[in-house]
């Protein structure tokens, strides 16, 4: 509890997973983010919670998600709790993939764990920054059980592009524009269906223009789990 106290004071934040709503070139959206310096981004109950009511929303407004995970996995002071949240955010995720809604998934160094072996790798887009590391259990360790020699750059993003584990590597500076160019691509099916002028005068908004982020409702009224 001491802990948890200190990381709020530290951080401003209720827990180590930030909500918000917004649009990005012109597409609206739900983005959630870690905050890696509330106990290294760890993953228990409430932020089970809150990623779990993000793509609840998704769903019922017809939103894409964008997710920026980094973190050092599931909260061990939780125990089986922690665990718990694996399978809870990946069935959330399951649902919104059944609605065909856009999920994208950006790896910011580093990321390991129960959030690497859920949320974090079921992106439609994988997207990593250069050179994070990506992994369920360190380096150290696997060198130390399995006493073998491992690749050069083993579980960096570099590495992970190379065997196939993500899509691609996007700078920091880069990754809006990038993401707007996949929303473009990815909910084309959607706007179609949209009245021409608010087809148009959404594919007008350049990145940066009209984007705003705002705390999702959720954010303020979901201090626990249920």
């Amino acid at each position: 509890k001491d802990r948890l106290t200190a990381a709020q004071k530290a951080t401003g934040e209720k827990d180590a997973l930030i909500a918000m709503r917004g649009t990005l070139g012109g597409h609206p959206l739900v983005t959630v983010a870690f905050e890696f310096n509330f106990i290294g981004g760890s993953m228990g109950a409430v932020v089970g919670e809150k990623f779990t009511q993000a793509v609840n929303t998704c769903i019922a407004e017809g939103l894409p998600l964008v997710c920026f995970s980094t973190s050092g996995g599931a909260r061990m002071q939780e125990a089986l709790i922690s665990l718990m949240q694996m399978a809870k955010t990946s069935a959330a995720l399951e649902r919104l993939k059944q609605m065909r809604l856009p999920y994208i998934s950006i790896l910011v160094d580093p990321v390991y764990g129960g959030v690497s072996a859920s949320l974090a790798m079921l992106g439609d887009i994988n997207i990593a920054e250069p050179n994070a590391l990506v992994g369920f259990t360190g380096p150290d360790v696997i060198r130390q059980t399995v006493r073998v020699k491992l690749p050069e750059g083993f579980q960096r993003s570099e590495f992970l592009l190379e065997h196939g584990a993500i899509d691609m590597i996007v700078p920091r500076g880069d990754i809006p524009s990038k993401v707007a160019s996949l929303l473009d691509k990815l909910m084309h099916s959607r706007r179609a269906k949209e009245p021409l002028a608010d087809a148009e005068e959404k594919g007008a908004n350049a990145v940066g223009e009209n984007d705003s982020l705002s705390p999702l409702a959720s954010e303020n009224q979901q201090d626990s789990a249920n």
